[in-house]
């Protein structure tokens, strides 16, 4: 079964097994001298410049060559506390907010205030200096004066306060998350092996996985910016494939050194079948994050790059520092013993849970196949009528007080909050009062429609006059569909009417910017799920050697995506237990998720789906049939699945708990996936379908069939269960 796979691990696991300090001080080596590379090199991320695509990216590089950027902006609300707004009291407060936010540090400019058209708000915009990037000093001046005026309510809200208010709930939800998966992951590893060194082992080589991963991202970020949320990642897939990595290889080594081998012995079969699986199981998941690349977006390279660098870390951990570990450690690994979970442990692993659930399947497949199916279709028709959209002011958190500040200066100043296209001319010989004259015109135009208000602005022209800007603001949600309508209208229609023939013009925006990405990840969706599949089945079949196989891998794989996006679908676009998850429903799926949901399901179930399969192909080669390899191999896999399963599970449902809407559904999502995926789809479908196909499932390889062998194969431990 691909001996050149085969024999790598085994090299790499003979050498540690022989060398195992060697092995074990070269891993803390490496480990170190990544971790000191990122001291050594600053980290380059992502700039504005990596985020721009299709023409919303055109217009904002032609904003900022012209630089023209608008300035960052903190803008001071002033409304009534309850009742009506008494003016003269908040001129006061305004003119008080003005005083002070002028001798603040880090102003450039304050604004004269302004009313809205009903005149129950007053605004006051404080434009930052360039490179100020906190807005502690103007908060400052807002509180102040928010005491002085207790019957008007003074708050503070722009782009700065806004972006450290998410990152210190991100911080937050991160850490919170952090703290209580590491003690349920080293719960789960009692609970699998029994024993406490052998517990904390997973989580060791995980944990140094992730760090080196970490370090070494820091000069890869100067090829490939990095994107802030790349290090949550690294975590997230990282401790998830070191663990799964180490439970393989773990359990194998502990089943032959319970079958009398020496522990030098037992990890040289490990490395030989698990360690095979593993590399196998590696490949999978890079195949799969590589899927990333396909988007050609800067958020996306950056989370592939992590992604593929931190599984190929633990895969090296898990075929070098691992083997090295447990012959050092030898029969120590399975102390100190926790009694009682010792002797559960022992019982579970013999398969007669598993053969319980197992025995009707195999029993009767065709049944068991049907019922598996309509539950699984069942959860996939939600995902036909997926809406998707970018993150919006609903989908952050409402305990987060800037958010609530903006939507109501949103609501009372549309133009200034709400949705708003920038429609930017750069001259193509056309004198500036001609290109001045258009864009009024086309202000005219656009209003007319009553899609758009006039921004008020007026025509912004750059210093040399090549280039110039002007503002629409949109009276509709950012999610409401008559942004993208009007948009597209602005774009075909009222723009190409009004300033062709005046030189390059472009719409960009907020709004533009998102509507372009998701036409932009619409359209390379199905070329993402095309390249993953098929990628993910060439390895199978390489593995395997069997073309059936790596067609039902490809059919199970789409299977899963299909669950796991109708889920997605029903609990956030549907609000099913939105009460329980604590969230309002925004009537979408936040757009980059099912992507990244898709790569990481795949990636991940890639892994104990090849794990099981390598352990019934195992039992295969030795003669048994098909029916008796499938119910042993998945009932020896059985008890790994469901550890590795629920350790997955039970970090990704941590996310489900937190505060931000994008981690609940990344949550939600990737934790019901795997459960259905793990559970559902590979111990009822796979072995259903497995059974049904018998020897075909092989083909063009033919299993061996010495009967004398199978005569003289043991009972199974699960037979009497039967």
């Amino acid at each position: 079964m691909g001996n050149p796979l085969t024999a790598v691990p085994m090299k790499a696991a003979r050498w540690s097994a022989l060398h195992p300090w060697r092995a074990i001080l070269g891993w803390i080596a490496f480990v170190a001298f990544a971790v000191g590379l990122a001291v050594a090199i600053p980290t380059h991320e992502a700039t504005d410049a990596d985020y721009r695509i299709g023409e919303s990216g055109r217009a904002d590089a032609m904003v900022a060559q012209a630089h023209l950027e608008q300035p960052d902006t903190e803008n001071i609300l002033i409304t009534a506390t309850s009742g009506a707004l008494d003016a003269s009291q908040a001129e006061q407060a305004a003119a008080a907010v003005v005083a002070g936010a002028k001798t603040a540090d880090g102003v450039a400019d304050v604004a004269k205030p302004q009313w809205n058209e009903d005149r129950t708000a007053l605004l006051v915009p404080v434009e930052l200096a360039s490179g100020v990037d906190d807005a502690d000093a103007v908060q400052a001046v807002t509180d102040g004066v928010q005491d002085d005026f207790p019957d008007l309510q003074v708050r503070q809200a722009g782009d700065v306060s806004v972006d450290a208010a998410i990152n210190d709930r991100v911080a937050e939800d991160l850490s919170s998350a952090e703290t209580i998966s590491l003690p349920v992951t080293l719960v789960l590893m009692a609970l699998a092996f029994g024993a406490l060194i052998a517990a904390g082992i997973p989580v060791l080589l995980a944990g140094t996985s992730v760090a080196a991963t970490i370090g070494l991202l820091a000069p890869l970020s100067h090829l490939v910016p990095s994107e802030p949320t790349v290090s949550s990642m690294i975590v997230l897939i990282g401790m998830a494939v070191g663990v799964d990595y180490s439970l393989f290889y773990l359990k194998r080594e502990r089943e032959e050194r319970a079958k009398g081998h020496a522990t030098l012995d037992a990890v040289e079969i490990a490395a030989r079948t698990s360690g095979h699986s593993i590399l196998v199981s590696g490949g999978a998941v890079i195949a799969s994050m590589a899927g990333l690349f396909v988007v050609g977006n800067a958020t996306f390279n950056s989370l592939a790059v992590g992604s593929i660098l931190v599984v190929a870390v633990a895969v090296l951990g898990s075929i070098t520092v691992l083997p090295a570990l447990l012959v050092k450690l030898g029969r120590w690994v399975d102390r100190p013993r926790v009694p009682l979970l010792w002797r559960l442990n022992r019982r579970i692993g013999r398969g007669g849970i598993s053969s319980r659930l197992l025995a009707p399947v195999v029993r009767h497949p065709v049944i068991a196949l049907g019922l598996s199916g309509v539950v699984i279709l069942g959860l996939a028709i939600p995902a036909l009528g997926m809406k998707t959209h970018s993150g919006t002011l609903d989908t952050l958190p409402a305990s987060i007080p800037q958010v609530q500040t903006v939507k109501d200066i949103s609501k009372s100043f549309p133009a200034d909050e709400g949705a708003s296209a920038r429609v930017v001319v750069r001259s193509g010989g056309a004198s500036t009062q001609e290109v001045e004259a258009a864009l009024d015109e086309l202000t005219k135009q656009a209003v007319a429609t009553g899609d758009f208000v006039s921004s008020g602005r007026g025509v912004e022209t750059s210093k040399d006059g090549s280039t110039s800007v002007i503002v629409l603001g949109m009276p509709f949600d950012e999610t409401d569909p008559r942004v993208d309508d009007a948009l597209h209208e602005l774009r075909q229609d009222l723009v190409p009417a009004t300033l062709d023939g005046l030189g390059e013009h472009a719409v960009g925006g907020g709004a533009a910017e998102s509507l372009d990405f998701a036409e932009q990840q619409d359209g390379r969706l199905v070329l993402v799920i095309g390249f993953v599949l098929l990628l993910t089945m060439t390895i199978m079949a390489v593995t395997f050697r069997s073309a059936p196989l790596a067609l039902i891998s490809t059919g199970l794989n789409l299977a899963s995506i299909g669950a796991a996006f109708g889920v997605m679908t029903l609990v956030f676009q549907h609000g099913w237990g939105s009460g329980m998850l604590d969230f309002t429903s925004p009537g979408f799926v936040i757009d980059w998720l099912p992507l990244f949901v898709l790569v990481v399901l795949v990636g991940l179930s890639m892994d104990y789906h090849v794990f099981v399969l390598s352990r019934i192909r195992e039992h295969m080669e030795t003669g048994l049939p098909t029916r008796l390899a499938v119910e042993r191999g998945i009932a020896d896999t059985a008890g790994v699945v469901t550890s590795a399963a629920a350790v997955m599970v039970s970090v990704f449902a941590i996310f489900a708990t937190l505060s931000m809407l994008e981690m609940k559904m990344m949550g939600v999502g990737l934790s019901a996936a795997i459960l259905l995926d793990a559970t559902l789809i590979r111990l009822v479908m796979l072995p259903a379908i497995l059974v049904l196909l018998g020897d075909k499932v092989w083909w063009p390889w033919k299993p061996r069939r010495p009967q004398a062998r199978v005569v003289q194969e043991p009972e199974p431990a699960y037979a009497a269960t039967r």
